[in-house]
């Protein structure tokens, strides 16, 4: 019997004839092919109700169904911490994430983190992302990045948006201030990103491998010639792609303790901002705009955010001494 949030996939490219079912379904979803391996093998892929192994062969015109199974409980633990709620409905969640915050725990930070704090939130309304109990994760922002985030409580939304995502649909513009101004004053950065070979830590533009990245930018507001705000509006979503963009034109984020300017001796800063500004605690970039279709109804759903107050103030002291 079809269930409500089963998924469906049909063969309808030459392309994918004869790759192996495992292969196929992970190219299609969000996934890991592991994922799918263990999905097939409990049971949960069948084609008119029988029940496949991971090597099958896809042929042209098959149709799969994938049954999501019962969610297991996460292994983040829920934690009652205060989060700014945009919009939510059974299906999805838009809020407006702290500078500060980790969205998921990783590597030496184990709880506090965005995923702790929703699921503590959502509690009973998460029917599980690839069969766990947990909120699905679809973009990332920085940990020291403010702004919106979309977070999908099912899979049925999480593979909708995910598909939003990798079509480049989903709109979002995003507010910086960095050193200096752009020349021109609005314009395209393009260059593939990928991890930088000189430290790990970094992403950087590669001439060879890498992600495309796009960035859409222009100079909202100049603060004389030290420093100005941008826009940027993403066609795509590579890691630390508007600091590294930015930073390849020799405008480094205020803030920005990583993408770090070399030289800023040059920029005519006011010495009663100098400190100010060079010591500003976190990158000053902001989500401030993010819309997309929801996958359920159909709906075409727009969100802003206004900068929070630390950019609030550090606009200001740009913003008057321009007077």
């Amino acid at each position: 019997m079809e269930k409500e949030n089963n998924i469906f996939f049909s063969v309808q490219e030459e392309s994918e004839l004869g790759l192996r079912l495992d292969k196929f379904l992970s190219l299609k979803t969000s996934f890991s092919r592991a994922q799918i391996q263990r999905f097939i093998k409990n049971g949960y892929v069948t084609s008119d109700d029988e029940i496949l192994s991971p090597d099958y062969k896809v042929r042209l015109g098959d149709t799969f169904e994938i049954e999501i199974p019962e969610p297991e409980e996460a292994s983040p633990k829920p934690q009652d911490i205060d989060i700014d709620i945009v919009y939510e409905d059974d299906d999805l969640l838009v809020l407006n994430k702290p500078a500060g915050m980790v969205v998921h725990p990783g590597a030496g930070v184990y709880d506090g983190t965005l995923v702790n704090a929703l699921l503590y939130h959502c509690r009973d309304s998460l029917s599980g992302i690839g069969g766990v109990k947990r909120p699905g994760i679809v973009h990332r922002i920085d940990k020291e990045t403010s702004g919106l985030l979309v977070v999908a409580k099912n899979d049925f939304t999480h593979l909708g948006l995910a598909s939003q995502f990798e079509k480049h649909s989903i709109e979002r513009t995003y507010y910086a201030f960095v050193y200096g101004v752009p020349n021109p004053l609005d314009g395209i950065i393009e260059g593939n990103i990928g991890r930088s070979k000189y430290d790990r830590k970094k992403m950087a533009l590669l001439t060879s491998g890498g992600k495309e990245a796009v960035t859409h930018y222009k100079v909202v507001e100049a603060f004389q010639n030290f420093a100005s705000e941008v826009r940027c509006q993403l066609e795509t979503g590579r890691t630390h792609q508007i600091r590294v963009h930015l930073s390849s034109k020799g405008h480094h984020l205020i803030g920005d303790k990583l993408y770090t300017a070399s030289d800023k001796t040059s920029l005519k800063i006011p010495l009663d901002l100098k400190t100010y500004i060079n010591t500003f605690p976190r990158q000053a970039l902001h989500a401030a705009t993010l819309g997309f279709i929801h996958p359920r109804t159909g709906e075409n759903l727009s969100f802003k955010a206004d900068f929070p107050l630390d950019l609030q103030e550090l606009y200001q002291k740009l913003h008057n001494t321009l007077y």
